[in-house]
């Protein structure tokens, strides 16, 4: 149910919880019992989200395609053993376990000798 304001014309104004199909309807003052007529003293308030939910939820939303700026890219740190970065995995050669007949058929025969490639 909302909370709705209402305004006492001798004691002031309180709130009240009321169903929104009485929203229009005068609610009895807690402290004199008059009838009081609905104001509206405040503006709406909306609940949402703190500024680090929102940031958060920004990052997951946006598009697995867009881009990295300059700045995000500059921004994003990587262990130093990183194989997109200078002395990872890319550094070393290695060598494949893929063997390729000359019709084109691949093969795993050190890893799974009972594969057939396609």
């Amino acid at each position: 149910m909302p909370v709705y304001e209402y305004e006492c014309e001798s004691c002031g104004d309180f709130t009240a919880m009321r169903p929104m199909s009485e929203y229009q309807a005068p609610q009895p003052c807690p402290d004199c019992s008059a009838m009081a007529p609905r104001v509206m003293l405040t503006a709406p308030h909306f609940s949402g989200l703190s500024r680090d939910s929102l940031k958060a939820h920004a990052t997951n939303e946006r598009a697995s395609h867009a881009p990295m700026t300059t700045g995000e890219y500059a921004a994003k740190q990587h262990p130093s053993s990183c194989s997109c970065c200078a002395g990872g995995m890319k550094s070393r050669t290695k060598k494949s376990k893929t063997a390729t007949a000359a019709s084109g058929a691949k093969s795993f025969p050190s890893a799974r000798p009972w594969m057939i490639s396609h």
